[in-house]
């Protein structure tokens, strides 16, 4: 069977409160409004549509066998350069970082938090499939 499962284009974030959420992810990470109300914020980032919905003592975090804290999302930026700028600011703008690491692969690495404890990670390496199909729009 051929894959027929293009890419990504919604996912679902649980937040105590769309309106505060969506403006956090406005402010902080340039996200755009595209529908609130008291359920549920629909926001465009990444090229990825994201559902903030309103939900009770939980977030999107998980715990890997050995008892780490795990993020269900990893943003591609395009290299180490751009990484640290982007670290940089997102500790300007008060959002909650963890250190630039090493994790023994391609490139680099940060977590970041939203609002709601939302755990988020961030690469230095754009994935190669993804470079590929860039550089075809360009020409």
């Amino acid at each position: 069977m051929e894959n027929q499962l293009i890419r990504v284009g919604t996912i679902y974030i649980p937040v105590k409160d769309p309106v505060s959420s969506a403006e956090w992810y406005k402010e902080k990470l340039g996200a755009k409004l595209n529908y609130l109300d008291d359920e549920k914020a629909i926001l465009d980032l990444a090229d990825i549509s994201m559902f903030l919905v309103k939900a009770v003592g939980q977030s999107s975090n998980f715990f890997d066998v050995n008892g780490t804290e795990r993020f269900v999302l990893t943003y591609e930026v395009d290299g180490l350069e751009v990484l640290t700028s982007i670290h940089s600011d997102f500790k300007e703008r008060g959002i909650e970082v963890g250190e630039i690491e090493n994790r023994g692969h391609a490139g680099r690495n940060f977590v970041f938090y939203d609002l709601d404890g939302n755990k988020f990670d961030v690469w230095s390496e754009l994935s190669r499939e993804f470079k590929m199909r860039f550089e075809r729009e360009e020409v």
